[in-house]
Parts: C-alpha cells; structure tokens; sequence
C-alpha cells in the first residue's frame, strides 16, 4: 500500500482577470505542501491577456 504524500496539486486563478470581464481565464497548475501550508495560496504570476503581474489565488 503506497503511502499518502503530503503534496497536492492546486490551480491558481487570476483574481483580476475574472473580474475584468474579459473572455478566457489565466490559470496556473502548481504544488504545494498540505502540511505547511493548508490555507489557500496566492502568488503573484504573470497575465497574458491583461499583460502584467497579477495575483493568482488557488482554487477548489
């Protein structure tokens, strides 16, 4: 029986994005360890379509 890992996929979506109106979504894949952090991330990355740094907060 494998042993259960404490790092888990999440996807961060752009907070400024989804507000903007604008078609499509900035979406990244990333890994995080559940046990130091088992709150939800945010991290600054970068938008294509809005052309800068935005914050991208972790979603279900």
């Amino acid at each position: 029986m494998a042993k259960k890992g404490n790092r888990v996929q999440v996807i961060l979506e752009c907070t400024e994005h989804k507000n903007s109106g604008q078609p499509g979504t900035s979406r990244y894949i990333t890994t995080k360890n559940r046990k130091n952090t088992p709150e939800r991330i945010e991290l600054k990355k970068f938008n294509n379509v809005l052309r800068k740094m935005t914050v991208h907060k972790e979603i279900k």
